[in-house]
């Protein structure tokens, strides 16, 4: 698996027909047999770099057929590096998560736990972000 996780690593820019074909076929073996604890490091493959983003959408799937707990834990655990190679990737994925009403409320619950834990201001930026976006799902409900 450690190999598998370094070719993809090693192709996620995308830059040549050959590394795209290199990185859907390495996440294409992962996907054949998936492991919760390498999801941390399937995360941090994520890079804002990459010029194939349709084809980094297929992480994002494969990453959101985790069990929900495992994913949103695995996710929160590495956002403060992940915001600094792929800020708009989290973005994204922060956004598919609260857009989801059980992914939300899993995904507010593990980010209050997470900094409490290790206080962290994007953890607090994250939260927030998710209580402003429940609060105007009320207030649309109640329109």
């Amino acid at each position: 698996m450690s190999n598998l996780l370094k070719t993809l690593k090693e192709n996620r820019l995308m830059k040549t027909p050959e590394e795209v074909i290199t990185f859907e076929e390495t996440l294409e073996n992962i996907a054949e047999d998936p492991h919760y604890e390498y999801l941390k490091d399937l995360h941090l493959i994520l890079d804002d770099n990459c010029e194939q983003a349709d084809i980094m959408f297929g992480l994002v799937h494969f990453l959101e057929s985790f069990e929900l707990q495992k994913q949103i834990e695995a996710f929160i655990a590495v956002i403060p590096q992940l915001m600094i190679t792929a800020p708009e990737w989290t973005k994204i994925i922060h956004y598919r998560i609260i857009n989801d009403e059980l992914a939300c409320k899993n995904y507010q619950e593990n980010l209050e736990l997470a900094n409490e834990k290790t206080p962290h201001f994007l953890y607090q930026l994250l939260n927030e972000s998710v209580k402003n976006h429940i609060k105007s799902k009320k207030i649309l409900a109640i329109s």
